[in-house]
């Protein structure tokens, strides 16, 4: 066995260098960088994290983040008067917004298809509050996203396609006017209003003063 001088005067056996190197380059893809791919995948679901972190606290800012989406509007329909075009890419918005309001006025549970009582119809009924399909935060996250996507569209000549806009606005009016009639006769049908402006309210205050009146009564 052939023998290799190391320091300190000492000797090691050539088979157990060679060992000691095999294993050492068995070991160096651990300890290389990760692979491209999985850096990226890494940096996504950071980006994700970030993002999901940002909405989250968006969420008590009601009328900011509405004026924000009013905001964003304003800056599409500039947009779409300077260039004098891109009516087909309002109109697709148009739909989709329609049917996002569509779901944010209808109850999770459409009443039509359940026979269970879902909405209180006197004033004896169990309270059950009014869960939308759409809750106000998806509503309003959808809403912004659609007109940032059709901002971009409008950067992209491909989709300016000539079309006689009056005809698309007329066509939409009437669907917007067939959709929400279908929509109020439903709410009438069923009865539910899926607002909470004037309903009235209970609070602990009311309900113990009618407590002691009733005790005084008695």
């Amino acid at each position: 066995m052939e023998t290799v001088p190391v320091a300190g005067g000492g000797v090691v056996g050539a088979e157990t260098l060679s060992s000691s190197s095999s294993s050492a380059s068995a070991a160096s893809p651990e300890l290389l960088s990760s692979s491209p791919e999985e850096i990226v995948n890494q940096w996504k679901f950071n980006l994700s994290r970030r993002f999901q972190h940002l909405l989250d606290k968006l969420v008590p800012h009601i009328l900011y983040r509405w004026l924000g989406c009013l905001g964003v509007l304003l800056i599409y329909a500039l947009r779409v008067y300077l260039v004098e075009g891109f009516y087909i890419v309002t109109y697709g918005l148009g739909i989709y917004l329609l049917n996002l309001l569509i779901g944010f006025l209808s109850p999770q549970i459409d009443p039509e298809y359940t026979d269970a009582p879902l909405l209180p119809t006197h004033g004896s009924d169990e309270f059950r509050p009014f869960v939308r399909r759409l809750p106000e935060f998806k509503f309003w996250y959808c809403i912004t996203k659609a007109f940032c996507i059709a901002f971009v569209l409008t950067f992209f000549r491909a989709f300016d396609v000539p079309v006689f806009w009056p005809i698309l606005l007329f066509y939409w009016l009437m669907l917007f006017v067939m959709t929400m009639r279908k929509q109020i006769m439903h709410m009438v049908k069923y009865r539910y209003v899926p607002f909470s402006f004037g309903k009235q309210r209970y609070d602990g205050k009311r309900s113990s003063s009618t407590e002691d009146a009733s005790l005084l009564k008695d």
